[in-house]
């Protein structure tokens, strides 16, 4: 199959954008990974970082694998600010793209013939490495994949497959100049152009087994999960919300949440209703705790109350991050 066959059928499909590449080592991501790794700045995520002997050899993924393609899902969706008592979540974290793109790639597979693997949101493969060689777009300074029509309002996939099909040409494209990505991160995350720091990273905070460092905290605002600002300030990202006005926002679509809500339900129903969602040994006071920490930035004095029987948990790291937005709210309403 031709590039542009592909292309036709992936379009066919409803992927917004699709390549293939020869299913070869990622050497130059398995280096970067180890580099960054014994630099510590990871943290302690492990995702594709836990084993790059594993995730850049997608060779290794499937017996005779010949061809990696690599296919992206625009998620962009206008949608509402927070309100009131109301938390933000990041866009792609809205409904669960990865599952509509796994269904995807399993129907392009069941097309192309042959045998195959579906690897979509998986720790066995680099998505964005795959996803740069088939020349869906090239890595931004933030360290994200940019497309040139969607920009990074993209979730990533990959089919690794043993039919061999016609490489797709890698992008010549960069961010130039550009720095408003590493001007704009508030913790200074990505001051070394595309390299992420994540001990400094809100995104990786939201999602850490650990309390938020009190510096960090007012800088989240209203969100509780993951963090949007580079994306928000990229100029590839402009012109998304024009030619994707038309989308309405899905039914199932939750751009925002009731922090209240978060800190009263039952903690193991909220992680199940969030699956999509990364918590740290699905254990829920880690959104407990960020709702208390988006209250603490947002939250009126109609909200102390609750705050004040989080003051009073067990629970050395809720207890502390309430005893905090007690503070902020009590300062922030006088």
């Amino acid at each position: 199959m031709t590039a542009a066959e592909l292309a036709l059928l992936g379009d066919e499909l409803g992927l917004d954008a699709i390549g293939a590449a020869p299913a070869a080592p990622y050497e130059d991501t398995e280096r970067h990974i180890e580099e960054r790794r014994s630099r510590g700045l990871f943290a302690d995520m492990r995702f594709t970082m836990a084993q790059p002997e594993v995730s850049c050899h997608p060779e290794t993924l499937l017996e005779g694998a010949r061809t990696v393609v690599a296919a992206a899902l625009c998620y962009y969706a206008p949608g509402p600010e927070p309100g009131v008592g109301e938390g933000r979540l990041p866009r792609y974290a809205w409904r669960d793209h990865y599952a509509e793109l796994r269904e995807k790639l399993d129907a392009l597979g069941r097309r192309l013939g042959g045998r195959y693997r579906v690897l979509v949101d998986a720790n066995q493969h680099v998505d964005r490495e795959g996803a740069r060689r088939a020349g869906l777009g090239f890595y931004g300074k933030n360290t994200l994949l940019i497309t040139p029509r969607h920009g990074s309002w993209v979730v990533l996939g990959a089919l690794v497959t043993d039919v061999e099909l016609e490489a797709s040409a890698p992008l010549g494209l960069d961010c130039g100049s550009c720095r408003l990505c590493i001007d704009a991160c508030p913790t200074g995350a990505l001051d070394e152009p595309g390299v992420l720091d994540s001990t400094r990273c809100l995104s990786y905070w939201t999602q850490a087994p650990h309390a938020i460092p009190e510096p960090y905290r007012e800088e989240l605002g209203a969100s509780v999960y993951g963090c949007d600002v580079c994306q928000d300030v990229c100029p590839w990202n402009r012109g998304v919300e024009k030619r994707r006005a038309d989308r309405r926002l899905a039914d199932d679509a939750t751009p925002t949440v009731s922090l209240l809500e978060w800190l009263e339900r039952d903690g193991d129903e909220l992680v199940a209703e969030l699956d999509r969602l990364y918590v740290p040994r699905n254990d829920p006071r880690w959104l407990k705790r960020n709702a208390l920490v988006a209250l603490g930035n947002t939250g009126t004095s109609e909200h102390l109350a609750v705050v004040a029987r989080w003051a009073g948990s067990d629970d050395e790291a809720l207890r502390e991050t309430a005893e905090w937005a007690q503070r902020r709210i009590a300062d922030r309403t006088g």
